[in-house]
């Protein structure tokens, strides 16, 4: 029933956005001298806590700096905001700017009418972009254009329970750095402690796939070349493969996979591999419960590892040239230094901007006072824009494409076959237009 909905609602609003592709865009208007007042859907004003109290600092600080703007924050849970913003557009509502997870990427920039940056925004986009990480834009690109403005963002990094590591042994201070030494601490801490060894978050109902992809991509694959399903490929299925490896031999924790964070937190889990969006809500679990530690996700051997980006953009969707330029200031404001060192020290999250990370001004002090966070940024260099699917059946492709890799994973069949008829099976909704 919700995926029928969903469906009728795409093609409603790709009816509204399609009734508007003939207008000549207006252009940005050069500041704001009289009072505006623009919407911004935002899906961590949804979640109670440090999320939204950072993002309602954050709009406050913007509004005292640009007095003539007024945000209207619009809180909506992050697996609803894009249907949220569906519905209002087809309602006739304005949405100016809206925080949209990545896997709907292309869909905002094909589909529903999100504005082209460097078309709105021209040389001013590429001097915001000046201190960005250097695949800063490339995260919000479709077709070589900006969409989706790199917003709260982080890579896969793995959480360590220090003391399940010392009671089985184990060296905290050398945790695992290949999937190998990840299968032989997963089984020491499993057969040595009576908890569970190791789990990523990458198979759960709101778990995206950026985990997935990162290992994925870190063994030399890719999930899609264009419009082709490359999923089932040799080093895909390889690296789907070895989790299957680590599950057989007991590394591999077999729990809900909608709760492995619950299961970190109570202290009966070794490793997870997951956000840092959850560091504060587990570092509050861990405090008096055990010790927490941080490292990069592992790699293949010897090969560098490719950490995806989970996280959101925010886009623009405003068409009134006032409404842009007040738009296009709160997502500068969002995206600048001052912005990062709150959602970084606040939320957890990584800063697009490295360079205030060892900035007096900004990050320094936090980061001196929170070292287990340089494992994060240590990743920022290899960082890989994760691959979103496009077209009107993109959730259901890769929903499919979750689904088998969670059977290939758990199940009791070849993986390489489970990856395969699925890619077969996804393949022909790549076309469909």
């Amino acid at each position: 029933m919700i995926r029928r909905q969903f469906v009728a609602l795409a093609v409603s609003t790709c009816l509204f956005v399609a009734g508007n592709i003939g207008i000549v865009r207006a252009q940005m208007a050069d500041s704001v001298t009289e009072p505006v007042t623009i919407s911004f859907y935002n899906y961590n004003l949804a979640s109670a806590g440090l999320g939204r109290d950072a993002t309602l600092e954050l709009i406050a600080a913007f509004e005292k700096a640009n007095p003539m703007i007024k945000v209207e924050p619009i809180g909506v849970p992050s697996n609803e905001v894009l249907s949220r913003v569906q519905a209002d557009m087809v309602a006739g509502q304005e949405v100016d700017v809206a925080q949209l997870v990545f896997r709907d990427l292309i869909y905002a920039a094909e589909q529903l009418g999100a504005q082209p940056l460097e078309d709105i925004a021209g040389g001013e986009l590429a001097a915001h972009a000046e201190g960005f990480i250097p695949s800063g834009l490339a995260l919000g690109e479709v077709d070589g254009k900006t969409y989706g403005l790199a917003y709260v963002f982080s890579t896969p990094i793995m959480f360590i329970n220090r003391n399940l590591f010392q009671q089985a042994g184990l060296d905290p201070d050398q945790p695992p750095r290949t999937w190998e030494e990840v299968k032989a601490a997963g089984k020491a801490i499993a057969e040595k402690t009576g908890k569970h060894g190791f789990f990523p978050g990458a198979y759960g109902p709101a778990d995206g796939t950026f985990v997935y992809q990162s290992i994925v991509m870190s063994n030399g694959g890719k999930v899609r070349e264009g419009d082709t399903l490359t999923f089932a490929e040799k080093n895909q299925a390889d690296a789907v493969a070895m989790l299957r490896d680590l599950v057989d031999s007991g590394a591999h924790a077999r729990i809900d996979a909608a709760a492995p964070v619950d299961t970190f937190q109570s202290g009966n889990l070794g490793m997870l591999l997951y956000t840092t969006a959850v560091l504060s809500r587990l570092e509050t679990a861990a405090a008096g419960n055990f010790e927490l530690g941080l490292s990069p996700m592992p790699a293949f051997g010897e090969k560098p590892t490719a950490p995806t980006n989970s996280g959101s953009a925010v886009f623009m969707f405003s068409q009134d040239p006032v409404k842009q330029r007040a738009a296009w200031e709160l997502m500068k404001f969002l995206t600048s230094d001052e912005a990062y060192t709150v959602i970084t020290s606040k939320i957890g999250y990584l800063p697009l901007r490295p360079g205030i990370v060892d900035d007096e001004r900004y990050l320094k002090g936090w980061i001196e006072a929170n070292p287990k966070y340089r494992a994060n940024l240590e990743q920022l260099g290899r960082l890989t824009p994760n691959v979103a699917f496009g077209g009107p059946n993109y959730r259901q492709v890769e929903n499919m494409m979750k689904d088998a890799v969670t059977e290939a994973v758990f199940g009791s069949g070849d993986p390489r076959e489970v990856l395969r008829a699925a890619q077969q099976q996804a393949q022909p909704l790549m076309t469909t237009n």
